[in-house]
């Protein structure tokens, strides 16, 4: 386990090191990078990296943790308004919800997507991930049977997440139009399953 820093100094220099990670992550892949270019990255020494994260598994983990904390916030204050949405609306933030995330954090996706290392905490992000959509769709709609909020919430995500996809990758013709075709499949399903 990293060791944990009790005094402000230690907290800035761990920010410090979580912040150059995630800039080594997202420009080199989690394979590539090393613990040496992050050090240099954060103006420390290789042993303060070491004394924090003992690992480049826990490293990453770190930087991952740090944006899914800001995923999982924004679930959590859509769960809160979910009531009061119409389902096109509460479509349309689920939809791009894991796009920005990949826009705001440029190592989200090589952390996630190429996370080999720790296959057990991918498995837990998808687990909390499909936990906190159930429970926004849940607020919508909180007449469904557990089972088929479950199946809502798994569709959901997997259409989240094509469209973070999809939207990443510059190369595919017709990018934008088959994005709105998605968004619209969104809507269109949630509005039939959350009536």
């Amino acid at each position: 386990m990293p060791k944990r820093p009790q005094r402000q100094r230690g907290r800035e220099r761990v920010a410090a090191l979580l912040q150059a990670g995630a800039a080594v992550f997202a420009e080199r892949g989690y394979d590539a990078a090393t613990m040496t270019e992050v050090a240099a990255r954060a103006g420390a020494s290789i042993g303060s990296l070491y004394q924090f994260f003992p690992t480049k598994e826990l490293l990453a983990a770190g930087v991952l943790q740090e944006y899914l904390d800001g995923v999982y916030r924004q679930l959590e204050d859509l769960a809160g308004r979910a009531g009061a949405l119409p389902a096109a609306q509460l479509a349309d933030r689920l939809f791009g919800l894991l796009a920005a995330a990949r826009a705001a954090y440029p190592a989200f996706a090589a952390l996630v997507e190429g996370f080999g290392p720790l296959p057990a905490m991918t498995a837990d992000i998808r687990k909390e991930m499909r936990r906190l959509i159930a429970a926004v769709l849940q607020a919508r709609a909180p007449h469904l049977a557990p089972e088929a909020l479950q199946a809502l919430a798994t569709a959901t995500l997997q259409m989240m997440k094509a469209a973070a996809a999809l939207d990443a990758d510059a190369s595919v013709p017709g990018r934008k139009a088959a994005l709105a075709e998605l968004q619209a499949m969104l809507r269109d399903y949630l509005a039939a399953q959350l009536s």
